[in-house]
């Protein structure tokens, strides 16, 4: 009786809340849920085929298709959003990873690398769909008459997207923790069940027309006119490119090859980054407290920053793997304040009225990046190393710097 009590307290505290307050938190339970599957789907994709004797660069052509469609995803999905609603768009990409986790559900003998590469597609395209109805919902649920609308779009921004990457990687050890016990498909299955009970939740509950423009635009606007926007994505494209040329193929498979690690160790430890990442995304307001100033002297400073510490790493000799490990964990926490900071910026960049478009142009030139970086992560290590794939990481973090140069002189 008093956990029924106890029930029914919580669901009186939640319905008194303010809408806009469980609007966000039905599409950060959703942006959760699917998070999880999507990284426990990528470490059971990456170390089950490795295992099966698949070379990096093979492993790397896994996920053309699920960065090549995310690219396009963006693009077009920001549109898609704007005309029909981001509870629409949301909910598409939910049931669309079902489908991706079904196809993968078949025997072992037809998980060929061309049928493996369609279900990546779709689920690159779910995770596209998900990751920008979420992010442009922000800005349409963030109270406009707030005195600190600026700060509050940041916390706001700071917490969806650090949450969801302490999950990612939550579904790293899961995927490889699953993979170990019960095997690749019915791990598989077990996500599908579980995001079939969310996608039937956010049906029910999440609001319809989220986001829809008023005046719905023309295909021809996808692409971006703001020079802001334009800048800030470049810069994104090599931020993300930089981070996966190592992250994604080269150093799981460095780990378990040249250090000896098991499955669940090397899912771990991505675990850890990744986590650790989010926990510091979701701080990264209260870190850096740069909601006041010039927005390209902080953007290129950071990235500055980062580039220095990429380049201490790729001088570490590989050898010395407790040093490797604490130096990526330490480029994790600066990639974190940059990439939070990123993200608030192109919310604060975006239109109110049609903001899905500019925030999917935005996350096009992210998945651009991640699809170049996952391919150089695995032909990189093949040809050259792990550390040739540290020193790539360093040029195009120094990239991102210049290009951030560029931003136009705004106080934020």
């Amino acid at each position: 009786m008093s956990r029924w009590l106890v029930a029914e307290s919580m669901l009186a505290r939640v319905k008194a809340l303010p809408f806009e307050v469980r609007q966000y938190m039905l599409i950060t339970g959703n942006y959760w849920a699917f998070t999880v599957t999507d990284g426990a789907l990528r470490m059971l994709v990456v170390m089950h085929f490795h295992q099966l004797g698949y070379s990096p660069l093979e492993i790397a052509m896994l996920f053309l298709f699920y960065e090549a469609f995310g690219v396009l995803t963006n693009l077009v999905g920001g549109w898609l959003g704007a005309r029909l609603g981001l509870n629409r768009t949301m909910n598409v990409g939910l049931g669309l990873q079902i489908a991706a986790l079904a196809m993968l559900m078949v025997p072992a003998s037809m998980l060929t690398v061309v049928w493996v590469m369609a279900a990546q597609a779709i689920s690159g395209i779910a995770k596209d769909l998900n990751k920008m109805s979420a992010k442009s919902a922000v800005k349409v649920l963030v109270p406009k008459e707030s005195v600190n609308a600026n700060s509050s779009l940041y916390r706001w921004v700071a917490m969806l997207t650090g949450s969801k990457n302490a999950l990612k990687g939550l579904g790293f050890f899961v995927g490889g923790v699953l993979l170990t016990l019960i095997g690749f498909q019915a791990a598989v299955f077990v996500m599908a069940v579980m995001l079939g009970g969310v996608l039937s939740l956010s049906l029910w509950r999440l609001k319809a027309d989220l986001g829809r423009q008023k005046v719905k635009p023309k295909f021809s606007e996808i692409f971006s006119k703001s020079r802001a926007i334009n800048v800030l994505s470049a810069a994104r494209f090599c931020l993300f490119s930089a981070r996966d040329v190592w992250f994604v193929v080269a150093l799981p498979v460095f780990l378990y090859d040249q250090h000896g690690w098991t499955h669940w160790t090397v899912g771990g430890l991505l675990a850890i980054w990744v986590i650790g990442y989010g926990g510091v995304q979701t701080q990264a307001p209260k870190l850096t407290r740069l909601i006041r100033g010039d927005a390209r002297a902080l953007t290129a400073g950071w990235a500055a920053s980062l580039a220095v510490l990429a380049i201490l790493l790729a001088m570490l000799p590989l050898a010395q793997v407790g040093w490797l490990v604490v130096g990526l964990l330490t480029f994790g926490v600066l990639f974190a304040i940059n990439s939070s900071w990123h993200s608030y910026l192109i919310v604060h960049y975006a239109r109110a009225d049609g903001v899905s478009m500019d925030v999917g142009f935005y996350y096009m030139a992210n998945a651009m990046g991640r699809l170049v970086g996952t391919l150089l992560s695995g032909w990189l290590y093949m040809a050259y190393g792990l550390s040739a794939c540290l020193w790539v990481s360093a040029a195009l973090v120094a990239a991102s710097a210049l290009m951030a140069l560029a931003l136009p002189r705004t106080t934020t």
